[in-house]
């Protein structure tokens, strides 16, 4: 007869959360980009991911080209995910304001994270907000910060808590390289 036993914690209802890597090509030829889904407890569920190539042209201001890239990877990469997450995350120094503020809408929250070390700061459409980890983490919501008693911020907390807030970009960037078969620190 089995031991019966409940779960101490139940995560499975707090969904899962989304890490959005871009990372530009070494050779500046164009962005690799993943969507790295995990639970709760920082088990991997899905990894999605992608490439673009984009133009080596004088026609194109270089911010302007990283904008068109990252829209151009963000919306393959939702195309090609076959889960909806609770909660997108990216890095500031990576995804930039406009991106979900006027490029691409979604219908779950976005934060955008940055170190108080970064040079970053909230667009004009983003909430800005701090998280006490191991160092201030500086947080930029967008469409708005869900309420206090939401799921989505139940499950940032607990990310925060077990060290999860900002560890999984290193495995997407890991994926990516091992997807690509790259060399160093950047594609190749």
């Amino acid at each position: 007869m089995p031991i019966p036993y409940r779960d101490a914690e139940d995560l499975d209802e707090l969904g899962t959360v989304a890490y959005l890597k871009i990372e530009p090509l070494v050779n500046g030829a164009g962005f690799l980009g993943a969507l790295f889904l995990m639970n709760a407890r920082g088990e991997p569920v899905e990894f999605t991911y992608n490439r673009i190539d984009t133009p080596n042209t004088f026609l194109w201001r270089q911010d302007d080209l990283r904008r068109h890239a990252a829209r151009k990877l963000v919306t393959s990469l939702f195309a090609l995910c076959p889960r909806t997450p609770r909660l997108l995350l990216c890095l500031a120094t990576e995804v930039g304001g406009e991106l979900f503020g006027q490029d691409v809408r979604v219908s779950i929250p976005v934060c955008r994270l940055a170190l108080a070390s970064d040079s970053a700061s909230p667009a004009d459409v983003e909430i800005a907000d701090v998280l006490q980890a191991a160092e201030p983490v500086h947080v930029f919501w967008f469409p708005g910060r869900p309420a206090e008693d939401s799921v989505e911020l139940q499950l940032l907390r607990l990310l925060t808590a077990h060290g999860l807030l900002l560890e999984p970009f290193a495995r997407a960037a890991i994926g990516l390289r091992e997807v690509y078969r790259t060399v160093g620190d950047k594609a190749t």
